[in-house]
This record gives structure tokens, sequence and C-alpha cells, in this order.
């Protein structure tokens, strides 16, 4: 496409990459290129499980569907799930996930769920619980780039073997929020039209059929400057630019624009509070304990999870929660 039409959004760099990488392999585990949270402990799904368990209960226990985007291996939604039966939620499970090696996954946890190529076709005769863990991150960003000559959007090329950024020759300052922009030159600004639309269209789905939305990733509250693109392989950074489609590409999401972009939809937006803080609010500790008694061998691997999940120099600050929810709906815990 490079060769012949000349280089190409990063945005689309982004997405035609992450499609393969997604398509053909597992990327999770020791054996893969990154580790996500349910991963590292039961006790993360569990309590998802039961914050959601607590609103729907609040909510007046209607008849509700439960819903992941980017499901990993389907161990978020087991541990979910097994932990709102407790608290007699035993919601259809819907799961969007276009890549067969993660279905397959997903398949062996969760025989009974239903899958979707998009969130288009969840249902609509309910309200939804829909929980997003790491899935903004992997969405495509377009970048803009402080020029001399203004600001332009960051491209893709070819030149010697490989594949380079270079500035667009069209004027994108009208993009770029006002306040932004000033900055120096070689200044990036990220945004994502993809997430937008999704938690557009999603939001709306809340506003008419009620629900929640809970999204967990990495980011930061903008509109801000920085160039946050980062490529994972084999539990390392790499290089974006070089084996499209052999690693994971990332950026941090801003939760402050997808937050407004709901509020625009007519949904009460709570956050974005730290991973940690959230975890510790909802009762991890509780939890934690709870575990290490029923097993005490495990007790030193339960508590060095918490950590993991809840330090602030682990995922506990970067990982932040943003949690999306309808009309009426009651106030969720967790969110001073």
């Amino acid at each position: 496409m490079i060769g012949a039409e000349g280089p190409i959004p990063l945005a689309h760099y982004m997405g035609f990459a992450n499609a393969h990488y997604y398509a053909s392999r597992d990327p999770l585990g020791v054996a893969g290129d990154f580790i996500t949270a349910p991963e590292i402990s039961q006790m993360f799904g569990e309590l998802i499980g039961l914050w959601l368990a607590d609103l729907w209960m609040r909510a007046g226990r209607p008849a509700a569907s439960y819903a992941e985007l980017g499901p990993g291996r389907g161990t978020l939604a087991a541990d979910a799930a097994r932990a709102m039966r407790a608290a007699k939620l035993v919601p259809p499970i819907h799961l969007v996930e276009t890549s067969p090696v993660l279905r397959t996954a997903q398949r062996e946890r969760l025989p009974a769920a239903t899958w979707h190529d998009d969130a288009g076709s969840l249902p609509e005769d309910g309200p939804l619980l829909i929980v997003a863990n790491e899935f903004f991150d992997a969405l495509p960003v377009r970048q803009l780039v402080r020029t001399a000559g203004g600001w332009r959007e960051h491209l893709v090329g070819w030149q010697d073997g490989r594949f380079v950024p270079v500035a667009g020759e069209v004027p994108m300052d009208a993009l770029v929020p006002e306040v932004l922009r000033d900055a120096d030159a070689g200044s990036v600004f990220e945004s994502s039209p993809a997430s937008a639309a999704i938690i557009a269209q999603l939001a709306r789905r809340l506003a008419t059929q009620g629900g929640v939305m809970l999204l967990i990733d990495y980011g930061y509250a903008g509109p801000a400057i920085g160039d946050t693109l980062q490529a994972v392989r084999r539990h390392a950074y790499a290089d974006p630019f070089v084996d499209p489609g052999s690693c994971d590409l990332t950026a941090h999401v801003d939760f402050a624009s997808l937050a407004a972009t709901a509020q625009a939809e007519g949904v009460q937006a709570f956050g974005p509070v730290g991973q940690g803080e959230w975890l510790e609010r909802v009762g991890i500790g509780v939890r934690a304990e709870a575990l290490a008694r029923s097993s005490p061998t495990r007790a030193g691997d339960i508590a060095a999870a918490r950590v993991r999940l809840t330090a602030p120099g682990a995922m506990g600050q970067l990982f932040r929660v943003l949690a999306l929810v309808a009309p009426g709906w009651p106030v969720p815990e967790g969110f001073a």
C-alpha cells in the first residue's frame, strides 16, 4: 500500500499490524509477549464480578447481559461469572473477539458464551454489564506532530528497507486542542477516533437499555502532549516500526476524552481512579486474606499478586479505572 500510494497514517499502520498480531497467536503469559491482570490473580476478575453484582442488586436486579470487549483467554469473564453466581447473578455471557486463536481459549472456559465480531451486535433487549480490560490501549491512535510549519499528521513510510515515521503535508492545526497548539516543535498529540466511536456507540446503548461499563487500562487524563506509542515482544519493549504484526502495538488511553464522549451521550462517568486504589476500595484486602486462609501454602503468592495489582510502582497507579453508568442507575462503589 505504501509503495503504491505513499505513506499511510500511523492509525492505519497500527490497525493493520495489530489485526494480524491478535489473529495469529495467544499473546498472553510467560510464553507470550505480556501478561494482564486477570492472569496474575483470580482476585481481579472476582472483584469485578462482585462489583457488577452489587450495582445490579442496587439497580433492582434487572435481566441483564454480561459483555466483555477483548476478553483474552476468558479468564476474567470466568472469574467474574463465578463471583456473580455467588450473588445470584447469572447473566448470559457475550464476548467481543475477532481472534480465532483466542476464541478457542475462551471456549474452553466459557462454552456457553456467545461471540461477536464487534460491539454493535450485543443484545438490545436489556441492561448491559460491560467490561473492557486492556482493550482500548490496542486500538489505533492518530498522532499529530508539531513541525516548523504547524501541526501535521504522523504517517508511516518506507525508506532504506524499513518503515519510518514521517510528517504529512496537510495542515492539522484545527484537530489539536487550542490549549496545546503552541507546543514546542517535535511535540506529539494523540487521539483515538476508533476508541471514541466505540465509547459513543456503547454509551448510547447504556443510556437506552441501562447498565454499566467498566473500563480498565493504562493511560492519563488529557488533553496532553506526548508520544505513547509502544511495542512489546517477549515481555520487553521493541521498536514499533520493525516487524509489524509480530509484536503488540499499544498507546496510552486518554480517559478524560472517553469520559467526555460518554457523557455527551447521556451517561454518568465516575473516575478515573488508579487501579490500586479502586481494588483496595472494593475489597482486595479482604479477598486476599480469605484466599490465604483457605490455601495457606499459597499465601505468599497471593500477597505478591495483590502487591503487583495495587502497588504504585507496579500496576496500581499507571492503570486506571473508569465507570460509565446508565442514567438512573446507582452510584458505583470504588469511586470517591
